[in-house]
């Protein structure tokens, strides 16, 4: 028997201020081909892109630390966040965002960029997609300091190390960004740096 489908779908904005919530109330068929009443709040932000910017003769990749509220809220003692560089898909266009964001975040111009995987990264309850990038950097492509937009408030701090460094960092719970870690692990799974 078939069932998953969904009917009656019903939306109630509960918040525009920074994104939208809404609470969506709906029909499901169960397994059983009984429909059942159910509603959840689906957090709408957009999709995003995030990008592990590398250099493999210098065994080196880049990374950001900024501030996060949401982390700071529940239990990250002083906030600061170590990243990938990542930022909402303006127009939709992943890959020209990401290189948009790179720039932005990290004062790196890089030209190419790889998709290499993408994700619902938190499926209870935000609608984004993430798309996972890897991108080649050299010294001559920083064309400044990066840190953010201005207007946007980021504050962000660019940090270059070692892939092997960054890895040791997330075995000890340094780095604790989901997206980065899948980052990481995608590059030490299809050895990156061997």
């Amino acid at each position: 028997m078939k069932y998953g489908n969904v009917r009656n779908i019903k939306k109630e904005l509960l918040s525009n201020n920074w994104y939208s919530l809404n609470k969506i109330s709906f029909e499901y068929q169960r397994e059983d081909g009984e429909w059942e009443e159910q509603a959840r709040e689906a957090y709408d932000r957009g999709n995003g892109a995030v990008i592990l910017l590398y250099n493999k003769s210098k065994g080196t990749i880049v990374l950001t630390r900024q501030f996060r509220m949401p982390t700071y809220l529940n239990g990250n003692e002083d906030g600061m966040m170590i990243e990938a560089c990542a930022g909402i898909l303006e127009k939709g266009n992943a890959e020209q965002t990401i290189k948009m964001e790179v720039e932005e975040e990290t004062g790196y111009k890089i030209d190419k960029v790889e998709k290499v995987f993408e994700s619902y990264m938190s499926p209870g309850s935000v609608t984004e997609i993430l798309y996972f990038f890897m991108g080649h950097y050299e010294e001559n492509m920083r064309v400044s300091e990066g840190g953010g937009a201005d207007e946007e408030t980021e504050n962000i701090e660019v940090m270059e190390m070692s892939f092997s460094e960054a890895i040791k960092m997330m075995n000890s719970g340094e780095i604790r960004d989901a997206k980065t870690i899948m980052l990481l692990q995608y590059a030490q799974i299809n050895k990156l740096f061997d």
